[in-house]
């Protein structure tokens, strides 16, 4: 049996690279080899992190028996969500559609058309077997039956994509051509819009333990965003309370990881007690770029510290050898979900002693009977420790005892849009904190990204060890790097960050545009699917669109270029339907709508990149900029080393491109000066970061 995934970059695929099963990469070939032998194909989705997915291949695609099963039967094709999220997101609408449900391992039957005609889950393994059996003697005794209903699912799914995206820009109202907001109607409607999304928020919000809905609780990190934003904007204190509530609920729970920094997946409870312990990038670097903005406008010390703890546990767990960020840590240790991260009293004893093992139990909520499994609990934090240095010791006289348990498994395959997100967290935390060594890191990862995934313009969605897997980017992909390189260029004035951005989002323009002023999920040149996704709502992570819409109007100010402000303003159209019937699936598109409303404002920091005050200035437009304000930094020289009419001097470097919000403005009697602009029309500079927050504040 050939083992075809052996050379996969995807460590998914090469956890099943041995199985018995005879599994194929989804390709072109495996689809030819099912009409060959004239059977249905098993498409199996899942991710490195899965604790189900685990349970899954252990009981069945390890099993020899049941993988001859499939064999004999089916053609097998395994696929990684992460490094093909849109086949992932084209069988997870149809397993949705066709069970009402869903989630991962994605179990579906396909015809050797890719068309699907059973969907699934998870399935124990008799249950498995004896669907293997229904699903092969149905292709054989009623052929014509199941592909009948293949097509008409691919049709109805097809026709659903196309009519939703129609749908939600018919019930935009006023907004579905805003493109100008001095039109006073598209302006109030807007602001009209946010303030009654807040109201829906509030309506989901969980007044005893913080967060919306019930469980499991995912951390609503679009959604945080969004009432931050909208707190700034507006001063509407319902708008913090329902975002610091959250924030400080989850710092607080089991879902963050007491001892080491970073959030878990999600909480299995209402309460924030017990998480499903997979960690993923994307989560954390939402979540630090969210409590940095927490602390920056509410001054919030636990905010501070959240998102310190989750910058540095992103770059000790997740950094890879070439610079970038890893996808996640598994749920699983020693193949039980949760092992490394929680204890019993008897535990923390034998670590810490009888006296300060009770201290711990105490301020870490751990109890006799657990509050997980085997009278064991995981480590909430509900209150700050009385005694910070004895907090501080025990902690960390625990974290390294942790230390010598087996570690879980790592997914090290470097996904761009979650990098992206990651730089934009990093680089801003960092400008904020005084961290210069986590701008360098969102800088490295920057570079990994622009070595490895970037060529002749097109973005590489993953890569392992320095090789680009095979997948292409989609929308998000492009958006979310972006707008991480957007904001690596504000913070470090390095205007290439701006060139590779731009050019990131020309392909956003040219091969996502769907015609209406929305977006598809991907290009016009990637592989054809059984329908071109277009997927506007915010899941896990910013939707694509909403992601584009951010990016391109931030490109838009800092570049003056009409053509990216208008496509993201027409991007926003799908909001009102989204945000009137679920305001979470559109916190992305919310913020952006924020920071529509907001101008953005443009700043302009000029001064020597040395000189404390240029940073104290550019730290303090950071800190103080209304929603979506974008930044610009340079010597005041000219921009990048370009005279201020924007030639080029000699010897300059061609990939370098000058910053237009730059051009002009210069040092102010000789000392590093902020400009605040809107539509490139400023006021005038100041120089002392006191008088830059009193001009911030007026709006």
């Amino acid at each position: 049996m050939a083992n075809r995934l052996k050379d996969a970059t995807s460590p998914y695929l090469l956890q099943h690279a041995d199985n018995p099963v005879d599994w194929w990469p989804w390709s072109d070939e495996a689809f030819a080899e099912a009409r060959r032998r004239d059977v249905p194909v098993l498409l199996s989705v899942g991710y490195a992190a899965c604790h189900w997915c685990h349970v899954m291949a252990h009981e069945s695609f390890e099993d020899p028996g049941t993988a001859a099963f499939v064999n004999d039967r089916l053609v097998a094709i395994k696929v990684d969500r992460e490094e093909r999220p849109d086949v992932d997101d084209v069988y997870m609408t149809a397993t949705q559609a066709m069970t009402g449900q869903g989630g991962w391992p994605m179990t579906v039957f396909l015809t050797p058309d890719r068309e699907p005609f059973f969907c699934g889950t998870y399935f124990p393994r008799d249950n498995f077997r004896r669907l293997i059996d229904a699903v092969t003697q149905a292709w054989t005794t009623e052929r014509d039956k199941v592909q009948e209903q293949a097509r008409y699912v691919a049709e109805v799914l097809a026709g659903n994509a196309a009519a939703t995206a129609r749908t939600l820009r018919e019930a935009a109202g006023p907004l579905a051509v805003l493109n100008d907001l001095d039109d006073g109607a598209a302006a109030q409607a807007l602001a009209d819009l946010t303030a009654a999304a807040v109201t829906g928020l509030a309506g989901d919000f969980d007044p005893v333990h913080a967060g919306f809905g019930g469980a499991p609780k995912f951390p609503p990190s679009m959604a945080c965003e969004f009432l931050l934003r909208h707190y700034e904007r507006t001063g509407d204190a319902q708008a913090r309370e329902l975002a610091e509530r959250t924030l400080d609920a989850m710092a607080r729970g089991g879902m963050y990881d007491q001892l080491g920094g970073g959030f878990a997946r999600y909480s299995v409870d209402a309460a924030w007690v017990v998480p499903h312990f997979e960690k993923m990038l994307y989560d954390n670097a939402l979540l630090a770029r969210v409590y940095a903005h927490q602390w920056r406008r509410t001054g919030s010390e636990l905010a501070r510290r959240v998102a310190e703890e989750t910058c540095d546990w992103m770059l000790r767990e997740l950094r890879t050898q070439e610079g970038g960020l890893a996808s996640s840590l598994d749920a699983d240790s020693e193949g039980e979900e949760g092992k490394f991260y929680v204890w019993s009293p008897a535990e923390l004893t034998a670590v810490l002693g009888p006296e300060d093992g009770a201290y711990a139990a105490e301020v870490f909520a751990v109890t006799e009977p657990g509050t997980f499994e085997h009278g064991r609990s995981v480590l909430q934090r509900r209150a700050d420790p009385a005694d910070p240095g004895r907090f501080a010791a025990v902690r960390a006289a625990l974290a390294a005892a942790r230390e010598q348990r087996t570690r879980p498994g790592r997914d090290d395959k470097v996904v761009a849009a979650w990098n992206g997100m990651a730089i934009a967290a990093l680089a801003e935390a960092g400008l904020l904190l005084g961290r210069d060594d986590l701008i360098t890191a969102a800088t490295g990862v920057a570079e990994l990204l622009e070595r490895v995934h970037l060529t002749g313009g097109q973005l590489a969605r993953s890569s392992r060890d320095g090789v680009a897997g095979p997948g292409a980017g989609v929308l998000d992909d492009y958006a979310c790097v972006a707008d991480g390189l957007l904001a690596l260029s504000g913070v470090t004035g390095d205007a290439r960050w701006l060139t590779r951005a731009g050019e990131l989002l020309d392909v956003v323009l040219t091969s996502f545009a769907d015609g209406d002023g929305g977006f598809f999920d991907t290009a016009a040149g990637a592989e054809r699917l059984i329908y071109r996704p277009a997927d506007p709502a915010d899941n896990a992570t910013p939707s694509g669109t909403f992601a584009a819409s951010g990016a391109l109007l931030s490109y838009g100010a800092l570049t003056g270029s009409a053509r990216p402000r208008e496509a993201a303003l027409a991007a926003l159209a799908v909001v009102p339907a989204l945000a009137g019937r679920y305001p979470r699936a559109a916190g992305s598109g919310l913020s952006v709508a924020e920071a529509v409303l907001a101008g953005p404002a443009e700043i302009a920091v000029v001064g020597p990149a040395g000189d404390e005050r240029t940073r104290d200035l550019l730290r303090t437009a950071l800190a103080a900029a209304t929603p979506g304000a974008v930044l610009a930094v340079g010597d005041g020289a000219g921009p990048d080393g370009a005279d201020p009419d924007g030639a080029d001097p000699d010897g300059a470097d061609p990939d370098r491109a000058t910053v237009p919000l730059l051009a002009g403005r210069g040092l102010v009697d000789g000392a590093p000066a902020a400009y605040v602009c809107r539509n490139f029309a400023c006021q005038l500079p100041v120089t002392d970061p006191a008088a830059l927050r009193t001009v911030l504040a007026r709006g």
